[in-house]
């Protein structure tokens, strides 16, 4: 139980960011958005799954290579949290631009016409792996989880947590975005969404550039 309370303040910590990640519409999150307006509420959850996949792939890919890093060179964590905690303030700096402009989300159909629910799944599974930032992200959000000689349980939790939170949260764009009115809703809601991004992006960025463990 003390492993656990210790490990426990980092792992949650990774949680929040990737859940602040995926409230900021993303190209992702958009398609999602859009396919469950524009094809049917099926289809979007089709595409969240393969979205959630990609996640899971991305997560594993980060988790595994750190840890194989911080294996050989347990000095190296330094230097991955000091990259996190400017990429994550690099995006608070977005999150704050966006959350002043006028700008709304725009939401579109995929290109490429219809498709079976495999179909979709699988454009979902790519869109999420051929975003050039997940990687960056990844290396961010799991960053705030590790401490020096962290067991392997520890990234085992972090990336089947997020795994898990992507399937609920993806599944639930897909289903209430389905109708129009929530884009508009979410639309209404955009500015303080993207304000209380930056200030958490921001405040967990600051933690791991002053983080001595």
């Amino acid at each position: 139980m003390e492993d656990i309370a210790h490990y426990l303040p980092g792992i949650l910590l990774s949680y929040g960011a990737f859940l602040m990640a995926i409230a900021s519409p993303g190209p992702n999150v958009l398609a999602v958005i859009g396919t469950s307006m524009a094809a049917s509420r099926r289809s979007g959850m089709a595409l969240a799954m393969g979205v959630a996949t990609g996640t899971l792939t991305w997560a594993l890919l980060t988790a595994v290579g750190l840890s194989a890093l911080l294996a050989t060179y347990a000095s190296a964590l330094f230097i991955i949290k000091v990259f996190g905690g400017l990429y994550l303030l690099f995006l608070a700096y977005k999150a704050f631009r966006s959350a002043a402009s006028a700008h709304d989300i725009e939401a579109t159909e995929l290109s490429g016409g219809r498709r079976t629910s495999w179909g979709y799944l699988r454009r979902g599974y790519i869109i999420q792996m051929t975003n050039p930032k997940a990687a960056l992200a990844w290396i961010a959000i799991i960053s705030l989880g590790l401490v020096p000689d962290a067991p392997l349980w520890v990234a085992g939790a972090i990336v089947a947590g997020t795994f898990l939170l992507s399937v609920a949260i993806h599944l639930l764009y897909a289903v209430a975005f389905s109708t129009p009115i929530m884009v508009r809703i979410y639309g209404g809601a955009r500015r303080f969404i993207q304000g209380a991004l930056g200030t958490f992006f921001g405040l967990a960025g600051l933690r791991l550039l002053t983080d001595r463990s």
